[in-house]
């Protein structure tokens, strides 16, 4: 049953990861239109840079959670990587205690807070084209579900490293 979760969550990570990699593309078609229209037909947008940043901000949030299941974010690992496998899952324990959980977690909470008060203004840029920012702000508790999941998964792949010891000694 506990692996069925686990695999769960690492296939919608994984999912997620894959289908939003696209945005990358989208962002770098919405960047090459603004460069044209603006240096070869001068005639630039009002709405592409709001656009551009909120397709950016979509890629980088919602694939938080793939980063962690491929290990991809930045981390220091001068001592992690010269102890061993046990002191590794003890000090990834530990860590994800402290550090990790809460602090997914108040940007979820608050995640929800912050779009849930969006939503109820359909808050919109300030800007001349307006766009709508409480699409975008939903985003925030979403990624950050997806992250806290990813996270609880590999808590447990590291705590079940210590139950699987005892099984096979």
């Amino acid at each position: 049953m506990l692996k069925k979760f686990t695999k769960s969550i690492d296939i919608l990570n994984e999912a997620t990861g894959k289908i939003f990699s696209w945005t990358v593309v989208v962002l770098n078609l919405l960047v090459v239109l603004e460069v044209v229209l603006r240096y070869v037909f001068n005639s630039p947008t009002i709405w592409n840079f709001e656009i551009t940043k909120q397709v950016f901000a979509l890629h980088f949030m919602i694939t938080a959670g793939y980063g962690l299941l491929h290990n991809e974010h930045v981390s220091i690992d001068l001592v992690y990587i010269k102890l061993n496998k046990t002191a590794q899952n003890i000090l990834d324990i530990i860590t994800y205690l402290i550090f990790f959980f809460p602090f997914v977690g108040i940007i979820f909470f608050h995640g929800i807070r912050f779009a849930g008060n969006s939503w109820a203004e359909l808050e919109k840029t300030t800007s001349v084209f307006g766009s709508p920012l409480f699409i975008i702000k939903t985003v925030i508790p979403v990624s950050a579900l997806l992250l806290l999941l990813q996270g609880v998964n590999i808590f447990i792949n590291r705590i079940s490293y210590f139950f699987e010891r005892k099984t096979s000694v």
